[in-house]
């Protein structure tokens, strides 16, 4: 029965082994800038749309709603 938990406790200090050892095996991979800009250049996350035109500002719409109340004036 010593045989039992002998290899049972070999194996639980294995997993723990490797939980602690992936995470602080990848901090230690990426605390360099550069392998950072490497990883995040395989993907990219934030992809913008392209720019649409811009609004007009308050003076070319004031301009724009005074032709057309002159046009509709006109018409009428």
């Amino acid at each position: 029965m010593s045989s039992i938990w002998a290899s049972k406790g070999w194996l639980e200090v294995g997993k723990f082994a490797l939980y602690l050892s992936i995470p602080g095996a990848l901090t230690y991979a990426t605390t360099d800038s550069d392998t950072i800009h490497k990883l995040m250049g395989f993907r990219s996350y934030v992809v913008y749309p392209p720019e649409g035109p811009r609004p007009p500002s308050p003076e070319e719409f004031r301009e724009m709603v005074a032709r057309e109340r002159a046009q509709k004036k006109q018409q009428q």
